[in-house]
């Protein structure tokens, strides 16, 4: 128990960095790039942003906090793993920050934050259980 408390505090400072990234790149692709039109905003932008931080994550997760863990499989075989895992987290992400837009109005970046802190628990437990698990 002791172990995996450390290792999410391990993650969450990873997601930190993530966040930074995905947030950075969010803001500059919606209000410069993607500046007119619902979809550009609210889709393609964090769209795009979401797999910058999928990158930086999984090379910190991968030789940070799950560093431990015995690699089996080939890096990019794991990244690809991580990567429709994170996928699907982030559609379930998208799904809530497009409802947090339509309830409250709030900004892009704003609906994002909370999006991202509900689903972070859903992608600390993949993972630790499915993508970076104990192998023997």
């Amino acid at each position: 128990m002791w172990r995996t408390l450390v290792r999410f505090l391990k993650y969450s400072g990873t997601s930190l960095v993530g966040t930074l990234v995905d947030t950075l790149v969010l803001w500059i692709l919606s209000d410069l790039v993607f500046t007119k039109g619902y979809w550009g905003e609210y889709v393609v932008s964090p769209a795009i942003s979401f797999q910058c931080a999928v990158i930086t994550n999984f090379l910190i997760s991968y030789f940070y906090v799950w560093k431990d863990r015995k690699k089996t499989r080939n890096p990019f075989l794991t990244f690809l793993y991580y990567d429709l895992s994170c996928t699907a987290v982030f559609l379930l992400r998208l799904g809530f920050l497009l409802l947090v837009e339509r309830i409250f109005g709030w900004d892009v970046v704003i609906c994002n934050l909370v999006a991202m802190c509900v689903t972070g628990i859903v992608n600390f437990v993949m993972n630790n259980q499915v993508i970076f698990r104990k192998r023997h």
